[in-house]
Parts: C-alpha cells; sequence; structure tokens
C-alpha cells in the first residue's frame, strides 16, 4: 500500500504588523473570480507566522509554510 505523502500550505504575502514577540502578521491576497457577476476581486486574509528573533520588517514580501500549532492562532511559519 503507497503512503500518500503531502505538501504543507506555501503562500506568498506582505507583513503589515510585527509588535509582538516571535511573531508577525502577514496579509495574503488572492485574485479570485466572483462566480456569479464573473469580475476578479481581490481578497485578502490575515495570518499570525511565527518569525523567531523577529527578523522580518513591516511591507517585507515573506513566502509562509504551515506547521504543526506553536499556539492558539500560529500555524504558519516564515520559510527560510
Amino acid at each position: 500500500m503507497e503512503t500518500k505523502t503531502s505538501r504543507p500550505q506555501e503562500f506568498t504575502g506582505t507583513v503589515v504588523k510585527t509588535a509582538m514577540k516571535d511573531t508577525a502578521t502577514v496579509r495574503v491576497d488572492r485574485y479570485v473570480k466572483h462566480p456569479k457577476y464573473k469580475k476578479y476581486r481581490t481578497l485578502s486574509k490575515k495570518y499570525l507566522v511565527h518569525d523567531p528573533g523577529n527578523t522580518v520588517e513591516v511591507g517585507e514580501v515573506v513566502t509562509i509554510i504551515g506547521v504543526k500549532p506553536i499556539s492558539k492562532m500560529k500555524r504558519f511559519a516564515i520559510k527560510k
């Protein structure tokens, strides 16, 4: 029987906040088509991301990757 290996989620987004210790807030934008009106629109979502050492600055474009839960809200880490 084959074992199924899955890749973790990976997104690219912009850092919007770095006020917390070892945590950054990253906004990920998606460009999607509306199912009824067929117009394209930008949907965005914010993720709390683990950033050991507070290495990123506001405005940087980063890639985040899904990891096991670090806290109640953090399920992503900055990919090196």
